[in-house]
């Protein structure tokens, strides 16, 4: 089946113990490559959103970003620095005595010091939290992931389409190559055999050495096997992009050796335009690599 690897989606769910956030993006790459960043209170859940993403994905950077705002109040915890309180009424008081202040400290005259005190967020629910979190976090990252296969397989759509009509062309392109190979077979057997008809005036010539050098030049000669195989690869081809399973790497393998049955056909055929159907044929496997890299 054929899918892009880039896609985009984004996601926000709202619930009553908080607003989840997904944004998903995913490119090309060779293998997949997942990058999470996601709040500390539910980094425990980085395991289980990589495998929700995996059961989605089988190529590709995707990365994933989750955002989580909770609606509980925060239960505050507020510290006294008692050591540098101690340190600064000694102070104040050798100051009041020596006439520089006067009057008793204040509440708001200790707010003016950040070292006087510590505001800290309670962390008491933690567990509970992230048992609340978890389920919520999972289906909106899943639903997200819905999305971006959903434009994944709407790219593979175009990508599909236009790598189809390039595989309909090449079918043609090598059917050409073989009609014109054997035109080319054709007169090279006829001037092998005035050749023949020449050397037997020659009475120093072994007739039996030289049909057998004949023999061995025109099968070198002969693209059948080469034809063959790549037939079957255009074959095996609309198998692959037809099947269920993700096929870009073995698609660009097969392109691989399709693209090595034509340099041995180039070097092997002989016959009117064989060299310019080789090179456009090699035009459009070159496109068609290029498209593959997009292919999941």
């Amino acid at each position: 089946m054929i899918k892009s690897m880039t896609g985009f989606a984004s996601l926000t769910r709202e619930h009553e113990a908080a607003t989840i956030t997904a944004t998903i993006k995913s490119v090309n790459h060779r293998f997949l490559d997942v990058q999470l960043r996601i709040p500390a209170t539910i980094a425990p859940l980085e395991t289980r959103l990589r495998g929700l993403v995996q059961q989605h994905v089988a190529r590709g950077r995707v990365e994933v970003v989750v955002g989580v705002q909770q609606r509980r109040a925060a239960t505050l915890d507020v510290d006294l620095n008692e050591e540098f309180l101690t340190a600064l009424g000694g102070a104040i008081e050798r100051a009041r005595q020596q006439g520089y202040v006067s009057g008793a400290m204040t509440p708001g005259d200790l707010l003016r010091f950040p070292q006087a005190l510590a505001i800290r967020e309670r962390v008491t629910e933690a567990d509970a939290d992230l048992a609340a979190l978890t389920p919520l976090v999972e289906s909106t990252v899943d639903a997200a992931l819905d999305e971006l296969d959903a434009m994944r397989a709407t790219e593979g759509g175009f990508l599909l389409a236009d790598l189809e009509a390039r595989r309909a062309m090449l079918g043609d392109l090598f059917g050409r190559v073989a009609h014109a190979a054997e035109g080319g077979m054709d007169a090279l057997r006829k001037r092998l055999q005035e050749r023949v008809r020449e050397l037997r005036a020659d009475a120093l010539a072994d007739e039996t050495i030289v049909a057998q050098e004949i023999a061995k030049f025109v099968g070198r000669s002969d693209i059948t096997e080469e034809v063959v195989r790549f037939r079957g690869h255009l074959e095996h081809w609309k198998g692959l992009s037809d099947g269920p399973e993700p096929c870009g790497r073995k698609l660009d393998f097969l392109l691989q050796e399709m693209n090595r049955e034509v340099n041995t056909m180039g070097s092997k055929a002989d016959g009117l335009h064989v060299s310019e159907l080789i090179i456009a044929a090699k035009a459009e496997l070159e496109k068609m690599r290029e498209q593959v890299q997009n292919v999941e």
